[in-house]
């Protein structure tokens, strides 16, 4: 069938041959010799077979196709199963990274409620040992003023009675306290 077809394109591709002057059969007609040379030509390409052989070229270049096309789409859908596991898996590790970062901010939260309690314990103990410190001074300022307040009032009550006591009246002073203090020891 393809030989049939090749003969009818050739001789139909000759046909502006046949518009030559002078006799067409003759060797000296130029479009005679071309058209005997590509019909030879013709001839020796359907006789070797090469059409078949450009068939099977062309259909095994074909199939080569085919099976880069099959891998391709096999490539491709491998492809997206792994990109929508990376992308599952994105998803579970931003889920986990707000987990931590929820669980973070109660922790810190936590810390600072903690530590704002252990200051306010901390304040209340340095506020209550401050007091003690200033009861502690008001007390002993409290005591000295008292203790100089004897020794001012001794003094003066010393200087008073050495200027209006007498040696007889010290005397008899001296035996009441012995006396006083005899009597409240037995």
């Amino acid at each position: 069938m393809r030989s049939v077809l090749a003969l009818a394109l050739t001789f139909g591709a000759a046909s502006p041959a046949f518009a030559a002057s002078g006799p067409f059969l003759s060797m000296s007609n130029t479009d005679f010799v071309v058209t005997l040379a590509f019909l030879l030509f013709v001839g020796i390409l359907l006789y070797a077979k090469v059409p078949g052989l450009l068939g099977g070229q062309l259909d095994a270049r074909a199939e080569g196709i085919k099976k880069d096309l099959e891998e391709a789409r096999a490539l491709r859908e491998e492809a997206q199963t792994i990109l929508a596991s990376y992308e599952r898996k994105q998803q579970e590790v931003q889920a986990q990274a707000d987990r931590i970062v929820a669980s973070a901010r109660e922790d810190a939260a936590k810390a600072a409620d903690q530590a704002k309690a252990d200051l306010e314990i901390s304040i209340a103990r340095r506020m209550t040992a401050a007091e003690e410190q200033i009861t502690a001074a008001q007390d002993s300022a409290v005591k000295e003023v008292r203790d100089q307040a004897i020794t001012v009032a001794i003094a003066a009550a010393d200087a008073v009675i050495s200027k209006q006591m007498t040696a007889s009246e010290a005397n008899k002073l001296i035996d009441a306290a012995i006396a006083d203090v005899d009597a409240k020891l037995h």
